[in-house]
C-alpha cells in the first residue's frame, strides 16, 4: 500500500495531496478496515450484488443461506431453480431482481472461464462486460473489479459524495455523475489497489459513524479541515 506521507512529498497536485491528508486522518482514526468480507473472489462478487439497496448485514444473511445449502459457486447458483434461488437470497431484499442478476453474472463468469479466465484481460473490457449485465451498475461493477479482481478502480458511493461535498474537496460532488467522480479520484491518486480499497472502506465507515445525513460534527476527527464542520452546521 502507498504510504500517505510519501504521496504528500511526491507532489500529486493540490487536490491529490488534500485527498491523501484526508485518507491519512481517517485511517489513523478508524484503523485498517480489511474490506471486503469474503472467502473468495466469487463470494466477494456475490456480496457486491446482494448488498445493492440494503445493509451488509442483510446481504451477509443471504450469502450464509447460499453457503449453508452448498450453492455458493457458479455451478451451484446456476443449478438452482429461479424460485429457489430467490428464496435463498430473500434476506437481501429485491430478491427476484437480484436472483436474475446473480444468474446472469454466473452465466457470464462461467462463459469467460471464471476469475482465472479474466486474469490477463484489460480492466476496461471487463468493466464494459459487467455493465452490460442486467442489474449491475457502475458502483457494483467497480466493487467487483476492485475487491474481487484487484483492479485499481475507485468506487464511488453516497458516503464518498457526502464527504467530498462537506469537506469542500469537490463542491459539485452531489451533482457530478459517477464517471466524473471516479475519474477525478483516479487522476489525483496513484493507482494503488490496497489504498483504493482502504480509502473507499474508510469513507463508508466515516459516513456510517459520523458523516451521516444528519452529521455528528462534534465527534468528527476531520472537522478542523471540513468546510461543513467549520461552519458549525
Amino acid at each position: 500500500m502507498v504510504d500517505p506521507k510519501s504521496i504528500l512529498t511526491q507532489g500529486a497536485g493540490p487536490a491529490g495531496r488534500e485527498l491523501m491528508r484526508l485518507y491519512a486522518a481517517l485511517r489513523n482514526y478508524y484503523g485498517p478496515q480489511n474490506w471486503w468480507p469474503g472467502g473468495s473472489p466469487f463470494e466477494i462478487a456475490v456480496g457486491a450484488i446482494l448488498v445493492q439497496r440494503t445493509t451488509w448485514e442483510n446481504a451477509a444473511m443471504a450469502i450464509a443461506g447460499l453457503r449453508a445449502s452448498k450453492s455458493l459457486t457458479v455451478a451451484g447458483i446456476l443449478a438452482l431453480p429461479a424460485d429457489t434461488l430467490a428464496t435463498r437470497i430473500r434476506p437481501a431484499g429485491f430478491y427476484r431482481a437480484k436472483s436474475r442478476c446473480l444468474r446472469g453474472f454466473c452465466e457470464w463468469l462461467g462463459g469467460v472461464g471464471g476469475f482465472a479466465g479474466l486474469g490477463e484481460r484489460p480492466t476496461v473490457a471487463i468493466r464494459e462486460e459487467l455493465l452490460s449485465l442486467t442489474g449491475i451498475g457502475p458502483e457494483t461493477a467497480d466493487c467487483i473489479l476492485l475487491y474481487a479482481l484487484g483492479r485499481p478502480v475507485f468506487v464511488i458511493d453516497a458516503y464518498t459524495r457526502r464527504a467530498l461535498l462537506r469537506t469542500g474537496l469537490h463542491p459539485t460532488a452531489d451533482r457530478d455523475g459517477y464517471e466524473t467522480l471516479r475519474a477525478w479520484f483516479e487522476h489525483r491518486l496513484p493507482a494503488d489497489v490496497a489504498m483504493y480499497n482502504e480509502f473507499h472502506a474508510l469513507f463508508v465507515a466515516h459516513g456510517k459513524a459520523v458523516c451521516r445525513v444528519r452529521p455528528r460534527c462534534d465527534d468528527c476527527t476531520i472537522a478542523g479541515c471540513c468546510d461543513y464542520g467549520q461552519r458549525g452546521s
